[in-house]
């Protein structure tokens, strides 16, 4: 009787627990099972959302830190926050309070979307500083940024970011613009490739990237942030949609985000037929849209475009843009209750915010993890990758007999100048509470490298911007005093300026002219007049003219901002412990008035034979005092050894216009006497053609390590579709005809041609 008791009892349990469990599966909501399709917990979630819920979840929120939640947010949920004030492990402790917050002190439980600058590394004080895009991009090395990026991610993840502002796909057309150092460069085919790796690396995480600014942002008239890019829908088509067409097919990013800018007369933020037609319908976007900062509110106050702001709201949000990250988007309630916007759009939009919250695991995961802060952000492992990309970032463009690498047995003192000698400069959207001589400067560098076995003498002889040449004496002085001369010029730019020194570049730091600011040429020119070795070390955010430079200088190395260890990188490609493979991924104009001076330019703009620069006297013709070429061409960089162009072969010379692929074979021999890396570049030129191409096109690149004394076989390919144009029906063909296949180490140093046919 007892047993007979005791199984009944467990029977009865059990009955009582499955009628339990089968109550609690059926109180529990769909969208919060995570074994549920992501539309399934969609469709499930938005019909329970009020109105202002939904909105909100269009809308950016300023967190503030771990005991401002509750007065911020007051029980409600937004889309995303953005804090970028805080330490890193100040951050992570915040974000794990505020989406446990979200999860159980909200309504719904709808996680928030954190986002972060990630452009050079996460920023938030204490995170590894890398080296700023444009570094990123002349490296001409894919792979190592996707290594960078995860290191990065790594960081982002513990401190619980999802969302990655960042890459910057503008093409650096307009070097007066102060934000090409945001850039990979001038080439849509470079910065493709450099976007691919860059997102690759991040997205290993439950993170998206944000490629931005969509799109034509970085040709701005005059070079002032956010003016007007003139152009037709071909150059759109062929140029600034390249990259962003290449980055979504082959990364599937969750969010893009829209520009300042207008184009041609149409502000991209207001265009239903670029952020929609074109992003979503013809590019296959699936994401949601973010704003630029205020870009909503400026299709009002900025474009002109609208009377209002809720005018300028309908007209972002039936466009295609998402979620506004300023208040343009408070107005959306009344404007639905009034009548006057249909909600059919604020759902839409919030279909995409929660799509993209459901398909990173949110609702299920939305955490950090605090406790691994101090392990994994700022590691030395991190740094270490900070520093491999700034060795291979720096480019040798002039080596005067060899003077590089140093010989540090002849010299027993070296004179270090210039207004960038002892200062780390972190770039644009590297916000950091570091003074900047905490990273390593170049003069640090080479103290870590000379120790005491040299002398170093360190007068900056004048600043980045000012006239003021009271120091340049001083500086003289101490060069004058020692055997050589290393005199670090360039530019300087930190986050939206908020250094207590000028900026010369950055976001907001325009610049008319492109001469060397301040009085940094009278510095070279009177170390110059010593009679001194002189190498010049130009840190900058973009390229400058400085065809004096070229001409006097005994040697160059230019670093685009080189993240917390640039000096240190300096150093040992100034002596010879790393040897430089950089390859320029902007050209060096020869003035201001000598841009644009990229090199995919039509055949008309620079082919038409000139003659030779004139006089007063006998101004001849085309530019009458000069002529129209770079300093410095796209794709050239020296390196310590020497390569030679053995053979090159083509597999298939004649193909289809319906597809194929062309496969070329490059066999390089490094001919001197140490390793180095080549960057092996093949361009196209389409010989004739209905409308205009360029007289060169990169359309495939590798960079490869060969050791010295031997030969190694690289292998380009490019598929057929790539040599297509829009038509004069604006139509993208393949026209049939024949293609040359140029191969060579720059884009005016091409050692081989070949022809291929296509029917």
């Amino acid at each position: 009787m007892k047993k007979i008791f005791t199984v009944f009892a467990f029977l009865l349990l059990a009955i009582v627990n499955s009628s339990s469990a089968a109550n609690m599966a059926a109180d529990t909501p769909l969208y919060k099972n995570k074994k549920a399709t992501v539309s399934q917990r969609v469709d499930d979630l938005l019909p329970r959302m009020t109105l202002k819920e939904k909105i909100q979840q269009l809308q950016n929120r300023a967190s503030g830190g771990a005991n401002d939640i509750e007065n911020i947010f007051k029980g409600e949920s937004y889309g995303c926050t953005h804090e970028m004030n805080r330490s890193a492990a100040e951050c992570a402790d915040m974000y794990q309070k505020l989406q446990t917050y979200m999860l159980t002190k909200t309504r719904l439980g709808i996680p928030i979307l954190t986002a972060a600058e990630g452009i050079e590394g996460i920023l938030q004080n204490g995170c590894t500083l890398f080296p700023q895009e444009l570094a990123q991009g002349s490296t001409f090395n894919p792979a190592l940024i996707t290594r960078m990026t995860q290191a990065a991610g790594a960081e982002a993840n513990v401190i619980g970011i999802h969302q990655i502002l960042s890459p910057v796909l503008d093409i650096a057309r307009e070097l007066r613009w102060g934000r090409v150092e945001e850039t990979f460069g001038e080439d849509p085919y470079l910065i493709a490739q450099m976007g691919i790796g860059f997102i690759n690396g991040y997205q290993k995480y439950n993170i998206t990237c944000t490629p931005k600014h969509f799109m034509a942002h970085g040709s701005p008239a005059g070079g002032l942030n956010c003016a007007n890019v003139s152009g037709g829908e071909r150059e759109l088509r062929s140029l600034y949609m390249y990259p962003f067409k290449r980055v979504i097919t082959e990364t599937n990013p969750l969010a893009v985000m829209s520009c300042y800018s207008s184009y041609d007369g149409i502000a991209m933020s207001g265009s239903h037929y670029y952020m929609t037609d074109i992003l979503r319908d013809e590019l296959g976007f699936k994401g949601y849209v973010y704003s630029d900062w205020g870009s909503v509110d400026r299709l009002q106050t900025f474009h002109r475009a609208v009377a209002t702001q809720e005018d300028a709201a309908k007209m972002a949000l039936i466009a295609g843009i998402d979620l506004d990250i300023d208040n343009a988007y408070e107005t959306l309630e009344r404007m639905v209750k009034s009548g006057k916007l249909d909600i059919k759009y604020i759902d839409l939009a919030v279909r995409r915010v929660l799509t993209v919250k459901f398909t990173l695991g949110l609702f299920d995961n939305p955490y950090g993890d605090p406790k691994k802060v101090d392990k994994i952000v700022h590691s030395a492992a991190n740094v270490a990758m900070s520093k491999e990309v700034a060795d291979e970032s720096a480019i040798l463009v002039k080596n005067s007999n060899n003077i590089l690498p140093l010989n540090l047995s002849k010299y027993k003192s070296i004179a270090v100048v210039g207004p960038n000698s002892n200062e780390t400069i972190f770039g644009d959207y590297a916000w950091t509470e570091r003074n900047p001589k905490e990273g390593t400067t170049l003069l640090q560098g080479l103290k870590e490298v000379v120790g005491d076995k040299i002398t170093l003498r360190n007068v900056e002889g004048c600043d980045w911007w000012s006239k003021n040449t009271a120091d340049i004496q001083n500086a003289v002085k101490a060069v004058e005093a020692s055997d050589l001369a290393i005199v670090a010029i360039g530019t300087r730019s930190t986050f939206l300026g908020r250094s207590p020194k000028y900026s010369t570049s950055g976001e907001g730091f325009d610049l008319s002219s492109l001469e060397l600011p301040g009085a940094q040429e009278e510095l070279l020119k009177a170390i110059k007049a010593t009679g001194k070795p002189m190498i010049v070390v130009f840190i900058a955010g973009k390229p400058l003219a400085m065809p004096w430079v070229k001409d006097n200088a005994d040697a160059v190395v230019v670093q685009w901002y080189g993240g917390e260890k640039q000096g240190r990188a300096l150093a040992d490609i100034l002596t010879g412990a790393v040897n430089p493979s950089g390859k320029l991924n902007v050209s060096f104009p020869r003035s201001t008035g000598n841009t644009p001076t990229y090199y995919n330019h039509f055949v008309t703009d620079r082919e038409e034979p000139f003659d030779s620069p004139g006089t007063p006297e006998d101004p001849k013709m085309h530019y009458i005092f000069d002529k129209p070429e770079p300093v410095w061409n796209f794709g050239y960089g020296l390196s310590y050894t020497s390569f030679k162009y053995v053979s090159c072969t083509l597999k298939d010379t004649v193909f289809s216009a319906t597809g194929g692929t062309v496969k070329v074979e490059v066999e390089v021999e490094n001919t001197g006497t140490r390793d180095g890396k080549e960057v092996v570049q093949l361009y196209v030129r389409d010989k004739f053609s209905s409308v205009a191409t360029p007289v060169q096109q990169l359309k495939a690149f590798n960079k490869v390590l060969i050791k010295a004394g031997k030969r190694e076989k690289v292998t380009l390919e490019i598929p057929i579709s790539e040599l297509g144009l829009y038509n004069d029906k604006m139509q993208y063909v393949v026209e049939p005809g024949e293609f040359e296949i140029q191969i060579g180490g720059a884009s005016d140093n091409i050692v081989f041609n070949k022809t291929i046919v296509v029917k």
